[in-house]
């Protein structure tokens, strides 16, 4: 006898092949067909989205950023890691166009932003990937964290991805700061970071997607965990597998349609085409992979698949980039030439 009566999924506004085949309407198939509603923490009110971070809603599958849901299970909450995906997502340093902040060596000495904590450590991601973001960087130059002077800025305490998330105004932590000086450098990842830099002249000193070592760019959305309440795996693997199932297919679907996948991208973003075109800029040779963790006469193996969306840990890799030029200001969509 099953507890679960009805599913619900949930997303961080990012590229994600869960994401895709909840907007192609295959989960909502998959699940139909099993008898189950599948609802969204998106379109839901406050308290239902704050499952989104802690975890604790019975039927909930989610993929999104790793900090809350490591925060989520240190504190107890019955989630389970199902698999992992890798998705480049423009992250990068950004300096002033002045500041003579050329590349990793450059940041010795640098004041750089450190998000402030939310009310939550879950909700505090913002924080973390900063300080992980600093360490990837530093690390290129042989440096630690201890070359730089952190300087905490403002950032929302109580983020949300319920239906009023869209319409509250969104700033990337510290490019306020940035633009008027009060720090010199700033972490930023994604296609909203990369319209916002751009806005304000902001150029890229480090790229971390470019370094051939993927160790120096691990963040809170690489690897990205999908998890699943732990009720759900124990009681209904076949849901889960379902899951996964529709989660690989539109992973294979994104590779044969990118310009779909970039409308979806940019909704799920809440950016525009030309930003999202350059956050995910090598979307469609990028993979997926599924890391089923229930027991082995329960678990279907697949391997690597596409996710539309960059080189995955399971992918070799890429080879040093040569020399590069000093960076170019971020321009329109927030490209940098580097």
């Amino acid at each position: 006898m099953t507890s679960v009566d009805k599913l619900w999924y949930t997303r961080c506004p990012v590229p994600t092949a869960s994401g895709l085949a909840h907007n192609q309407g295959w989960l909502a198939e998959e699940f139909r067909l099993a008898g189950l509603d599948i609802g969204i923490l998106q379109d839901a009110g406050l308290e239902l989205a704050e499952r989104h971070f802690d975890h604790r809603l019975l039927g909930l599958f989610r993929e999104g950023g790793n900090v809350p849901a490591l925060a989520a299970r240190s504190a107890g909450a019955p989630t389970r890691l199902i698999g992992l995906t890798w998705i480049e997502e423009w992250q990068s340093i950004l300096v002033r166009a002045d500041s003579g902040i050329t590349d990793a060596a450059g940041l010795a000495g640098a004041r750089v932003a450190l998000p402030a904590w939310a009310e939550t450590r879950a909700k505090s991601f913002p924080r973390a990937m900063a300080l992980h973001g600093f360490k990837g960087a530093l690390s290129q130059a042989g440096l630690t964290l201890d070359a730089v002077t952190f300087v905490e800025v403002a950032a929302q305490a109580k983020p949300s991805v319920g239906r009023d998330a869209g319409a509250r105004a969104f700033s990337w932590p510290g490019i306020a700061e940035l633009a008027r000086g009060e720090v010199d450098a700033v972490y930023a990842k994604g296609a909203r970071a990369a319209e916002q830099a751009a806005e304000i002249g902001a150029v890229v000193a480090v790229d971390l997607d470019a370094h051939p070592d993927p160790r120096t760019r691990v963040n809170n959305g690489t690897p990205r965990p999908i998890t699943v309440h732990a009720r759900l795996l124990d009681e209904r693997p076949d849901l889960v597998t379902g899951f996964l199932a529709q989660t690989l297919r539109a992973a294979d679907w994104a590779r044969g349609d990118l310009g779909r996948v970039r409308e979806i991208l940019s909704a799920e973003t809440r950016s525009g085409a030309d930003a999202v075109a350059t956050a995910y800029r090598a979307a469609g040779s990028r993979t997926a992979c599924a890391c089923p963790s229930w027991p082995a006469r329960t678990r279907t193996r697949r391997g690597p698949r596409s996710a539309g969306c960059g080189p995955s840990p399971c992918s070799p890799a890429r080879a040093p980039p040569a020399s590069r030029p000093p960076p170019t200001p971020v321009r329109g969509c927030g490209r940098a030439s580097t």
